[in-house]
């Protein structure tokens, strides 16, 4: 018996051409690159230029993506784009990226999950997919989080950076194994009595500011690691697949010390770790897909591989998805 799977027939990323290293940083505020790098494994970041919006970030990956993938922009009825840094309040980012795209017809809307968006944009697409309500869908993570940044609290500034990527997913026929290419299984979790650990103390319907990012870090590091794992062995126990079957881990890049940890725990290789932290910083939402596309790109993950995912963010929202490439 077939069952309908969410093949990945492509990625692509965008990063602003701005580069924020840690020097620059220690000139502003009270920190240093060796501190930044001890703590989180962050060496540099990139910064969107004034007039350069999530969109523009987004449009750019989703276009590399219908490149990769080799297909036409007008084959794409779904948009699912994560973010928390859309260009306005309203309409949806994402409908800005289905116009620039010139596309007409499907549906297009954002989802908010913080750093586990994309995680969470790919179960939604997902479901669609297998549903039958869609046949092709652009699965886009942008963000600017340079724009709610307080820049004198070195507790934050130094973490985060701008950035896009993006998969095609196209609903295929697989057999209802493990072996099948795409999306094989996706957990998600959340529990808004962590808000206070990790939000934006602004927004239209309570101070009508955007607001700027606050974070417990101490408190986010403590529950990561545990959450994070939890999901992941649920992945595991649905797909009947073992740590010793993955052959790349893709986890939200939000810090090395949270990523370390969690391989280790979880007994996965240092080898199949895909960490691009140093060089991104933390990119929400954005991080997992320009991780894939540079693991991709550099030739490490090919096709027939099983790729896990996962990422944790503010809300608390977590996340894992296991995808066979």
């Amino acid at each position: 018996m077939t069952v309908t799977r969410s093949v990945v027939l492509g990625c692509g990323s965008y990063l602003p051409e701005r580069i924020l290293t840690n020097a620059e940083l220690a000139a502003k505020v009270d920190t240093s690159d060796e501190w930044i790098v001890q703590r989180t494994g962050i060496k540099q970041r990139h910064i969107a230029a004034e007039g350069e919006f999530t969109s523009h970030l987004a449009i750019k990956a989703a276009q590399a993506a219908l490149d990769d993938a080799g297909i036409d922009a007008q084959s794409i009825d779904l948009i699912v784009l994560a973010t928390s840094t859309p260009d306005n309040t309203f309409p949806a980012t994402a409908v800005a990226v289905q116009a620039a795209l010139g596309i007409h017809h499907g549906a297009a809307f954002d989802l908010q999950a913080v750093c586990s968006g994309f995680v969470f944009a790919v179960a939604t697409a997902d479901n669609f997919l297998r549903g039958g309500s869609f046949k092709r869908a652009l699965v886009i993570g942008a963000e600017t989080f340079s724009r709610i940044l307080d820049w004198n609290d070195r507790g934050t500034c130094v973490l985060f950076g701008d950035g896009a990527g993006a998969v095609v997913l196209e609903a295929q026929q697989g057999w209802g194994t493990s072996v099948d290419r795409g999306v094989l299984t996706t957990h998600l979790r959340s529990d808004g009595r962590h808000k206070s650990k990790l939000y934006v103390d602004g927004g239209p319907s309570s101070t009508g500011t955007v607001g700027h990012l606050r974070m417990e870090g101490r408190e986010v590091f403590k529950h990561a690691v545990g959450m994070i794992t939890g999901v992941i062995i649920d992945a595991f126990e649905a797909s009947g697949t073992t740590p010793k079957d993955i052959d790349w881990f893709v986890p939200h890049q939000a810090n090395k010390r949270i990523i370390d940890a969690s391989a280790h725990k979880l007994h996965l290789a240092p080898e199949k770790v895909v960490l691009t932290v140093d060089r991104h910083g933390n990119t929400s939402a954005a991080s997992i897909p320009l991780a894939l596309d540079t693991a991709v790109k550099d030739g490490r993950i090919k096709k027939g591989n099983l790729v896990l995912l996962e990422a944790m963010g503010g809300g608390f929202t977590w996340g894992s998805a296991l995808v066979r490439w």
